[in-house]
């Protein structure tokens, strides 16, 4: 049996965006930090954190359908 696709809802999108804006933060930061071997220059934390506040958006929307999906799953009743 497949699976509809998963919408996430307002709540579980509003809810988890802290989280994943965070998380984007840190793995953006790190990433300048790793790009520095290569001769890119490092950006500073709140420079990571500005930078989150729009990446964060699409990956909170990846995070909410992935948490639907297994929601769905889980209420699913098997045969």
């Amino acid at each position: 049996m497949k699976l509809r696709k998963p919408f996430p809802s307002w709540k579980l999108f509003f809810g988890l965006y802290p989280f994943v804006a965070a998380a984007v933060a840190i793995n953006l930061f790190l990433l300048f930090l790793i790009f520095q071997a290569v001769g890119v220059t490092a950006i500073t934390p709140m420079a990571a954190v500005l930078w989150s506040i729009p990446l964060g958006l699409p990956a909170t929307w990846a995070a909410a359908r992935w948490v639907q999906h297994l929601i769905a799953e889980a209420e699913r009743t098997p045969n």
